[in-house]
C-alpha cells in the first residue's frame, strides 16, 4: 500500500473513511466474503421447504378455494425471489467454497428459476464487469440511451424506446416474457455449445416438470399456481434490478473515464428494505457493497453495514424514493444524472 493509500484510511482503526476511494474498500470487504457452510445450508433450506410447502397446499386448496390457490402462488414469489439470491450467490462463488457444490446448487434452482444457470453466470459477469460503462451496455443491464442518442433517433425509434421504458412493459409484460421465453436461448452467447447445452438441459427439466404437474393435476395447477407464482417474482425481480442502477444519481461513463469500483460504489444504489423485504429479496437491496464485492454472501452483507457506517448511507434509496425512479428514462452526460422524458423535453425546448 502507497503513501497516499495509507492516508485514506484512519490511523487507529485501519479502515477507509467517508471519502475514501472505492477501490480501497475491497481489501476491508474481503474478509465477509467467506461463506459459513452451516448457515449457507440453512438459508437454503429455509427457502426450499416453504416454497414446496406452499405449492402443495395450493394444489390441495385447488378444489375447495382456487382463488386461495392463487393468492399463496403469489405470497410464493417472494420464496422463488430468494431462491434466485441463492442462485445469484452460487454464480459468484460465494454461497460455499466448493465451486461445485454451488454450480451445481445453482444448476438445480435454475430449474426453478426458469433461468438457465451456466448462461445467466455469464451474462452477470459481463454486467459486473461492465456496470456504468456506456461504451460496454447491451448484455445483462436495463437498456438506457443517453440524451444525445435519444435525440438521434427517428420518431418511430423514440416511440420503441419509450414503450420499452413505459412501466407496463418493464414490470409487467417485460419480465414475463424475460423468464418464460427469452431465457429459453442463450441470446447474446449462441456462438457457444456451453451455453447451448446450459439452455436446453435446464429447459428439459422445465418441460418435464410441467408435464410431471399437468400428468398429475391437470391444467389448473399450471395456470393457478405455476404462472402466479413464476410472473410475481419474475416482476419483483426486475424491479429490484432496475432501482439497483436506475436512479438519479446513478453513474455512467464511457471509456476512458469509467473505473469499475467507482461505478460498483457510485453506479449502485443501496435500497433500504423493511426486514421482511430484506429477507425475501435476499439483501440484495444492498447492491453498492455486492458489487464492489460480489463474493460476499448475502446473508453477511448486513454485516458489512453494521461494522461500516458510512456505508449504510451511500446511495441510500427507501421505498417512496424508489417509487420515483420509474419516471426516470435517459442519462443526461452534462448534468450527471437520469432524466425523465418530461425533463429532456423542457431542456430541448429551452
Amino acid at each position: 500500500m502507497n503513501e497516499q493509500t495509507k492516508s485514506t484510511f484512519s490511523q487507529d482503526s485501519a479502515q477507509p473513511s467517508e471519502r475514501t476511494p472505492a477501490r480501497n474498500w475491497i481489501q476491508v470487504l474481503a474478509k465477509y466474503r467467506d461463506p459459513n457452510h452451516a448457515r449457507s445450508s440453512f438459508e437454503l433450506a429455509v427457502s426450499l421447504v416453504p416454497f414446496f410447502a406452499l405449492w402443495a397446499l395450493a394444489w390441495a386448496l385447488i378444489d375447495i378455494a382456487p382463488w386461495a390457490s392463487v393468492a399463496l402462488a403469489m405470497l410464493n414469489g417472494g420464496f422463488l425471489v430468494r431462491l434466485f439470491i441463492i442462485q445469484h450467490d452460487c454464480g459468484h462463488g460465494g454461497f460455499f467454497r466448493n465451486r461445485h457444490v454451488s454450480d451445481w446448487i445453482g444448476r438445480a434452482l435454475g430449474v426453478l428459476t426458469l433461468t438457465p444457470y451456466d448462461v445467466w453466470r455469464r451474462t452477470h459477469a459481463i454486467h459486473h464487469s461492465a456496470a456504468g460503462n456506456l461504451d460496454k451496455r447491451g448484455i445483462g443491464d436495463v437498456h438506457t440511451l443517453t440524451v444525445a442518442e435519444y435525440r438521434a433517433l427517428s420518431p418511430l425509434w423514440r416511440l420503441h424506446y419509450r414503450v420499452y421504458r413505459h412501466p407496463a412493459i418493464l414490470f409487467g409484460l417485460g419480465p414475463g416474457y424475460l423468464f418464460l421465453l427469452q431465457n429459453r436461448l442463450p441470446l447474446g452467447l449462441m456462438r457457444f455449445g456451453k451455453y447451448w447445452a446450459s439452455a436446453m438441459l435446464t429447459n428439459l427439466l422445465i418441460v418435464a416438470g410441467l408435464c410431471a404437474i399437468a400428468w398429475f393435476g391437470g391444467w389448473r395447477p399450471l395456470v393457478l399456481i405455476f404462472l402466479p407464482t413464476s410472473l410475481v417474482a419474475a416482476s419483483a425481480g426486475v424491479w429490484l434490478f432496475y432501482v439497483q442502477h436506475q436512479f438519479e444519481e446513478t453513474q455512467w461513463d464511457s471509456d476512458p473515464d469509467w473505473q469499475l469500483h467507482d461505478a460498483a460504489l457510485h453506479g449502485s444504489s443501496h435500497y433500504d428494505l423493511p426486514p421482511v423485504l430484506r429477507w425475501f429479496s435476499g439483501n440484495i437491496g444492498v447492491h453498492h457493497v455486492h458489487h464492489l464485492y460480489a463474493r460476499i454472501p448475502f446473508y453477511r452483507l448486513t454485516e458489512v453495514l453494521r461494522d461500516h457506517a458510512e456505508l449504510a448511507t451511500t446511495q441510500r434509496l427507501t421505498i417512496r424514493e424508489s417509487l420515483r425512479c420509474v419516471r426516470l428514462h435517459l442519462w443526461d452526460e452534462e448534468s450527471r444524472r437520469l432524466l425523465s422524458f418530461r425533463c429532456e423535453r423542457a431542456l430541448r425546448q429551452a
